[in-house]
C-alpha cells in the first residue's frame, strides 16, 4: 500500500520472503546486493544471524533500514522502525500480576526464539514478575507466533499443571488465541479460563468476548511497515534520521478488567471485529 502511494518515486520494488529462515534470508540479501539495489528494508529473521550480511550491504554502500525486528550490531543499519517491545512485555506482565493480586503461577508463551521482539518482550515481562515474590513462572515456551503451536503447547501444559495455572502471559494473540482454544478443548467453561495477555490477532479478541476471558492486548501494528517504507525516501534524500522510530500502540482491555496501573485505550468488546475473519490482523493501517 505504501509503495502504491509512492509509485512516482519508485523505479522498481523487489520483495523477497524467507519464511523466518536465516539461511534463506541471507541468500536473498546477497542476491539483492548483487543487483545493486539503492536501499534495503529488512525484517531480520533472528537477531544474531543477520549481522554479517547486513554489515556486508553497508560496506557496499547500500543503506539498510530495519523494521519489526532488529540485529545486535547497531552500526550496520540507519534506523529501526518498530513499536516498543519493552513496553508491551512490561505492561502486559504488570496487568497480569495486578489481576492476580500479585499471587499465582503463570505460564509464559513467547514468540519466535531468537527474534528480537520475542526476546525483548520476555525480558521485560520477567523483570516485572521478578518484582513480586508470590508470582511464580511455571514455564516459558516458544511458539513461533503460531496459533496451532500455542494450542498444542498449552494443551501439554494444562495436562502437566492443571488448575495450578493462574494466568497466561502471551506476547501476541497468535499463540494467545491458541492457548484459549486449548483451555476450551480441555473442558474449561466460559468465564473460568485464566486471564490472558496478547494482541494483534482478531481471534484473540473474539474468543475473549465469546468466552468471557479477562485479557489485555497490545497490538504490534503492521502499520509500521508503511512507516518504514516512507523512511526509505528520507534516507535516500539525505535527511537526518533517528536511530529508533517507534509507532504508537494502544492498550485493549476487557471491560471490568482494568487494574490500578493499566487502563484501556479501548475495550475488547468495542475493538473485536466479531463479523470479520478470525485471522484478521488489527492495527494494519490500511
Amino acid at each position: 500500500k505504501a509503495a502504491e502511494r509512492n509509485r512516482d518515486k519508485l523505479k522498481k520494488l523487489i520483495i523477497t520472503q524467507a519464511n523466518d529462515s536465516p539461511t534463506k534470508q541471507i541468500s536473498d540479501i546477497q542476491d539483492l546486493i548483487s543487483q545493486n539495489v539503492d536501499i534495503l528494508l529488512i525484517s531480520p529473521s533472528t537477531s544474531e544471524a543477520l549481522n554479517s550480511i547486513i554489515r556486508r550491504a553497508t560496506r557496499k554502500g547500500i543503506p539498510v533500514v530495519l523494521v519489526d525486528r532488529s540485529i545486535t550490531d547497531p552500526s550496520s543499519f540507519i534506523t529501526f522502525v518498530a513499536a516498543s517491545n519493552q513496553a508491551m512485555g512490561r505492561i502486559q506482565a504488570q496487568w497480569l500480576a495486578e489481576k492476580l493480586n500479585f499471587k499465582g503461577e503463570v505460564v509464559m508463551l513467547g514468540g519466535l526464539a531468537g527474534a528480537s521482539p520475542a526476546e525483548d518482550r520476555i525480558k521485560a515481562a520477567k523483570e516485572v514478575f521478578d518484582q513480586y515474590p508470590n508470582i511464580k513462572v511455571l514455564e516459558l515456551q516458544y511458539t513461533s507466533w503460531s496459533p496451532a503451536n500455542g494450542k498444542k503447547i498449552m494443551s501439554t501444559l494444562i495436562q502437566k499443571y492443571g488448575k495450578r495455572i493462574s494466568g497466561v502471559w502471551a506476547d501476541s494473540g497468535l499463540q494467545g488465541s491458541g492457548s484459549i482454544e486449548a483451555f476450551l478443548a480441555s473442558g474449561y467453561k466460559s468465564g473460568t479460563i485464566p486471564p490472558h495477555t496478547g494482541g494483534d490477532f482478531n481471534a484473540m479478541y473474539q474468543l475473549s468476548v465469546k468466552h468471557n476471558v479477562s485479557m489485555v492486548g497490545m497490538d504490534y501494528p503492521p502499520a509500521m511497515g508503511a512507516k518504514s517504507f516512507e523512511v526509505l525516501f528520507d534516507v535516500l534524500d539525505g535527511k537526518g534520521i533517528p536511530k529508533l522510530i517507534e509507532v504508537n500502540q494502544q492498550i485493549v482491555v476487557s471491560k471490568g478488567d482494568e487494574t490500578p496501573s493499566v487502563s484501556a485505550d479501548v475495550y475488547v468488546e468495542d475493538y473485536a471485529l466479531m463479523d470479520k475473519p478470525a485471522s484478521t490482523l488489527m492495527s494494519n493501517g490500511v
